[in-house]
């Protein structure tokens, strides 16, 4: 059950950064479009291969626990799940009911569950 509970947000969390990832060249076109000073525009590209890089990272710390569940404590693993649990809070207050945001509330649940196992 807990291998469960770690393989749901690995596998979303890299469906998340992989989908991310594949809109960067419409997000850095819209950047490029618009009106906005080069440092923020080139800021919104950086913030946005670093989400992906993100959910790429925490996908795979999530496959490691599945595999060596011995590798961290419960404590360190609901400390994880406040990663994408933040995240999707933050997204449901700047751009509301979002698929995005429901993936990863699943997955920070997901994570929470198998810290208190």
């Amino acid at each position: 059950m807990t291998r469960a509970l770690l393989l749901l947000p690995a596998a979303l969390l890299a469906i998340g950064g992989a989908m991310h990832l594949s809109a960067f060249r419409k997000a850095a076109d819209a950047a490029a479009a618009s009106n906005l000073p080069a440092f923020f525009g080139n800021s919104l590209k950086a913030l946005w291969v670093m989400d992906s890089c993100g959910m790429f990272v925490l996908s795979a710390v999530c496959l490691t626990l599945a595999a060596q569940p011995q590798a961290a404590s419960r404590t360190i693993v609901a400390l994880l799940s406040l990663v994408p649990l933040s995240t999707a809070a933050l997204l449901y207050v700047f751009i509301g009911n979002f698929f995005a945001a429901h993936m990863l509330t699943v997955a920070g649940v997901s994570l929470a569950a198998a810290a208190f196992r």
